[in-house]
């Protein structure tokens, strides 16, 4: 029965679900320090997390057994992703939970700031009765810049339309012609900067979105721009953005987030131009319900079902499109393990190519399958579709997706290509009907054969006796030939033939078979989950046999 820690608080409907699914044990232990965690998550297959929670690296060594982390919010800051990714464990979050709660707060922050709402409330608590110093600013007329058109940033900016704010947009990500659909006016950063009365930020932490908005950024505001950010701490730039409100170069600014949570030395405290909440943007009890909610559901089907569901790590597959893919990912991960015992030499280059039917939601999926089918034959560790490509990376292997464009003689074909030091290796599949897979070249040679079982391969010159003779070698070391499919380049050149035996094929025997006259080379393939006892860790990237 798989185990699962909760290590925050969250609501007891996400509890509920997990426990009423069956075959899941939950242990909720929302107060548990670094050190009692590491001891908590052994022997667990999944970990939910909000915030207070940090998944370190170190308390990813401890943790064995662990296969999903799923985090009850929409960021991923207090989990180190690559870590996880490392060792296979795939991480998900909510990233749509949280949408309105954090555009509403947004909001807020915009109103408080212009109208001055928190110092004129604590003027009046004092018994001071000041209208006059306390004048703000409209919203309507004004330009809003939004940094970062995501989910969030797209609430927020409809929200501000209907304030008569004018809305001007900064977002690399956003295609062409998305930004044309989009009512916002899309500028480079500088100009948007320049331009905006007021600017929110809405992109997540990253090295390249690190103080975004530093001392040079803030320059290009206009004395009277407002500036909040309710994304994530260390976007802006804390000790320029002081020096800026200190020396009037800005006007105002409202901060949810903050470099260091919680601060330990903030240079706002005395500055009553600014308003500061405690990461309140996700705060609401509807929020936190549904992202909990969502959470558990989340993990709940990838224990029991394996779909993964918003993971960060690991290649998205609409459920739509799950179903009809699957055949096309159990080819591809059999055509991995195939080319990990005939392939030869240091690996180089992985290129998965898929044509016709194969679904095209699905192909990250597929080269992800091969290498999969791949890596398992060489590394005692877990591989799956979360940490596949990572192995391959960290290898030196360079991998290519190609869409066919050449028509084919079969309704859908995966054919993948491995190149290494000692050449290449070209093996490709197709799937009949609706799940029968078959594997159909090998470097040119054309057959049919079901990718499973015991298969052996012999490749010979093409001339009369020699099928024979490897049929009569076999029945006299009583192994039965279950199928068998034959392929040539030409009339009397080469030619491979491809046995479905009932039985692995001794090393002895393959070693006879390769003396005897007319044969090239003789390969054994086994395509079982494991095809014989794994390779040291370091041949991994040798490419094979």
């Amino acid at each position: 029965m798989p185990r699962v820690l909760i290590s925050d608080e969250v609501s007891a409907r996400a509890i509920e679900c997990l426990r009423r699914a069956g075959g899941i044990e939950v242990d909720y232990r929302p107060t548990l320090s670094a050190a009692g965690l590491r001891d908590a998550l052994a022997g667990c297959a999944a970990l939910v997390v909000r915030s207070r929670t940090k998944v370190t690296a170190g308390v990813l060594e401890a943790a064995d057994g662990l296969l999903v982390i799923g985090r009850a919010g929409t960021g991923v800051d207090n989990v180190d992703v690559e870590a996880a990714t490392r060792r296979g464990v795939v991480v998900m979050n909510v990233p749509g939970g949280n949408t309105i709660s954090a555009a509403e707060h947004t909001l807020a922050m915009l109103l408080a700031v212009a109208r001055g709402i928190p110092a004129a409330d604590r003027s009046v608590r004092s018994g001071r009765w000041e209208r006059g110093r306390f004048v703000g600013a409209e919203l309507e007329g004004k330009v809003l810049g939004v940094v970062g058109l995501g989910r969030i940033g797209r609430e927020v900016a409809a929200r501000a339309r209907a304030f008569g704010m004018e809305v001007i947009a900064h977002d690399p990500f956003v295609s062409a012609e998305e930004a044309e659909r989009s009512p916002a006016t899309f500028l480079p950063l500088p100009d948007l900067l320049r331009r905006a009365d007021f600017v929110t930020l809405h992109t997540p932490l990253t090295s390249e979105t690190r103080h975004m908005i530093g001392a040079e950024e803030l320059a290009l505001m206009r004395p009277e721009a407002r500036l909040v950010n309710c994304a994530r701490g260390g976007i802006v730039d804390e000790a320029a953005l002081a020096r800026a409100l200190e020396a009037g170069r800005l006007a105002a600014a409202a901060l949810d987030v903050f470099e260091q949570e919680p601060p330990a030395d903030l240079p706002f405290r005395g500055m009553e131009q600014v308003v500061l909440t405690p990461h309140l943007a996700a705060s609401t009890a509807e929020a936190q319900e549904k992202v909990a909610v969502s959470i558990a559901e989340q993990v709940r089907d990838y224990l029991l079902e394996g779909v993964p569901r918003n993971a960060v790590n690991a290649p998205a597959v609409d459920p739509k499109v799950r179903e009809t893919a699957a055949p096309f990912l159990d080819l591809a991960e059999s055509l991995g393990r195939f080319q990990a015992q005939v392939a030869e030499g240091r690996l180089r280059e992985v290129a998965v190519e898929c044509g016709g039917e194969v679904p095209e939601g699905a192909r990250a999926s597929v080269t992800v399958a091969v290498l999969k089918g791949y890596f398992e034959r060489f590394l005692t560790g877990p591989v799956n579709a979360v940490n596949a490509a990572w192995i391959a990376r960290e290898r030196g292997v360079r991998l290519r997706e190609i869409q066919a464009t050449e028509p084919h003689d079969y309704r859908n074909l995966i054919a993948t290509v491995f190149e290494s030091d000692a050449g290449r290796r070209t093996i490709a599949g197709t799937v009949f009907g609706r799940n029968l897979p078959r594997v159909v070249t090998l470097d040119g040679f054309r057959f049919d054969v079901r990718p499973e079982g015991e298969l052996l391969l012999v490749s010979n010159d093409d001339r009369p006796g020699i099928v024979g003779m490897v049929g009569t070698l076999l029945g006299e070391h009583q192994i039965n030939i279950a199928h068998m499919s034959l392929g040539r380049d030409r009339a009397g050149g080469q030619a491979i033939a491809v046995l479905q035996i009932d039985t692995p094929l001794p090393g002895d025997l393959a070693a006879e078979l390769r003396s005897r006259p007319g044969i090239t080379w003789v390969r054994a393939v086994s395509l079982g989950r494991r095809a014989g006892p794994p390779a040291a860790p370091d041949e991994a990237s040798a490419g094979g046999p």
